[in-house]
């Protein structure tokens, strides 16, 4: 049967549902984000009870005890605080990597007409706030000034947590735009760490570093099969070429997590049958796989040795309130996102032929908008590079990505479960006045208010 072509004055649709099987797996991303989130925020709970305890002194050794070894000339003896933040997290930017690849091969990202509003929207977001920082800290000098790439990052795994627990019955286009957003959010955060914080280059290493890199990605690419079905071979193969790539990006003065997101990157997406046809590859088993590893083990024990700061009572937390960069950073996570989200979504639809996909409002957006203001895990991680950890402005950092990304999930759960409350009130009246096509009448009208 042949299908009538849309009238060609239709506006595209940009902010788009995406493909089904796009939506099925946004769907399982979320289901798994939830429970890491929850122990994220349980791991950072303990962090910041126990510092702040009588046994405070007990937290900060065990986050200082030196531990490791010297290899190929490079020094690896480091605090349990370092490890968890140089190698751990290297595990979750290889879970980001893998995510990104996806994204530009199989995802929304392949298609620029369907990608520009979230990708425009992420460097809003990351503009916005490094704005408000700066403005707020240009009279203070050039210390406080290093820390202009704090509220830039979105925590993918807090903020899609928070919105899968308040937002199940919001439009699935929300959620896909969200982890869109978030994703582009991180591969510009990755980039930050990969050039502005890298204060001393050493090439040797970078250039031999490319060889076991070379290796992962050849045999990743070569027996991709051998390693979906054999779950013990890329622990024993691969993940022994991926320490070394760690610790030789580690000795060339690079952020060592930049390998993960550099080995991420190796690891086929698609893969054909033998009728040709493609399927998913290699990348979608080690997301499975080791997704419960990250969300589940390496970023809450991150956060575990980041959150804790000891605010030292009220006199502690009123020289946090005089420190400027407090308060670049909350007011950079609770009103630089939204602005900068919203204000390059509306610049890109008004100056484009594109529009927001039909049941998608901007009052729904702006619930997305506030919780991509939660920047935790890559947050924590930058405040620790801007200033290390023997400066006060590190520990008042610490205090303003709580504060604000707690600030953020409260603005957005305020007002995203009134919406998802209609939202649901809706889809069970679609459902009883679905037309004979199966399609409900609320998302027939894109001009229909809700």
């Amino acid at each position: 049967m042949n299908q009538t072509p849309p009238p060609a004055n239709k506006p595209k649709t940009v902010f788009g549902p995406g493909s089904y099987t796009e939506s099925l797996r946004i769907g399982e991303i979320l289901r798994k984000e939830t429970v890491g989130g929850l122990v994220l925020i349980v791991g950072a709970i303990i962090a910041l009870v126990w510092a702040n305890s009588p046994a405070s002194d007990s937290y900060f050794a065990l986050r200082d005890f030196t531990i490791g070894f010297e290899v190929f000339g490079i020094d690896l003896n480091l605090s349990l605080g370092h490890w968890a933040a140089d190698g751990l997290l290297a595990v979750f930017f290889f879970l980001v990597g893998l995510e990104l690849k996806k994204e530009f091969v199989a995802g929304d990202l392949q298609d620029m007409k369907r990608a520009i509003v979230p990708v425009a929207a992420a460097f809003g977001g990351v503009l916005v706030p490094a704005l408000i920082f700066v403005a707020l800290n240009a009279s203070t000098g050039g210390e406080t000034l290093r820390g202009w790439a704090i509220p830039t990052a979105t925590d993918i795994a807090f903020a899609v947590a928070v919105l899968a627990v308040i937002g199940s019955n919001l439009p699935s286009p929300l959620r896909i735009f969200l982890l869109t957003l978030a994703v582009v959010d991180d591969l510009i955060a990755i980039v930050i760490i990969a050039f502005v914080f890298t204060d001393e280059l050493r090439p040797p290493y970078l250039l031999m570093a490319l060889v076991p890199i070379g290796a992962y990605a050849f045999i990743s690419h070569k027996w991709p099969k051998f390693f979906a079905a054999r779950r013990w071979a890329p622990w024993l193969i691969l993940l022994p070429l991926g320490m070394i790539s760690w610790a030789l990006v580690f000795g060339s003065g690079i952020h060592a997590t930049i390998a993960g997101v550099v080995l991420g990157f190796c690891v086929p997406v698609l893969r054909k049958n033998k009728d040709e046809v493609e399927k998913p590859g290699l990348a979608e088993k080690f997301e499975h796989r080791f997704r419960p590893l990250s969300s589940g083990f390496c970023v809450p024990v991150f956060a575990f040795f980041s959150a804790g700061v000891a605010i030292g009572g009220l006199e502690g937390f009123s020289s946090a309130l005089g420190d400027p960069v407090l308060w670049g950073i909350v007011f950079g996570l609770i009103f630089g996102k939204p602005i900068g989200i919203l204000g390059a979504t509306w610049l890109v639809t008004h100056t484009t032929k594109a529009n927001l996909a039909p049941g998608t409002k901007w009052s729904d957006l702006l619930g997305v908008t506030l919780l991509a203001g939660i920047g935790f895990t890559v947050s924590l991680l930058v405040s620790e590079l801007s200033f290390g950890l023997a400066s006060p402005h590190y520990d008042h950092a610490k205090v303003a990505i709580l504060t604000g990304s707690l600030l953020a999930a409260f603005l957005g759960t305020l007002w995203l479960r009134p919406r998802d409350r209609r939202y649901r009130k809706l889809n069970e009246q679609a459902a009883i006045d679905a037309n004979d096509d199966g399609i409900p009448d609320i998302f027939q009208d894109p001009d229909q208010n809700i």
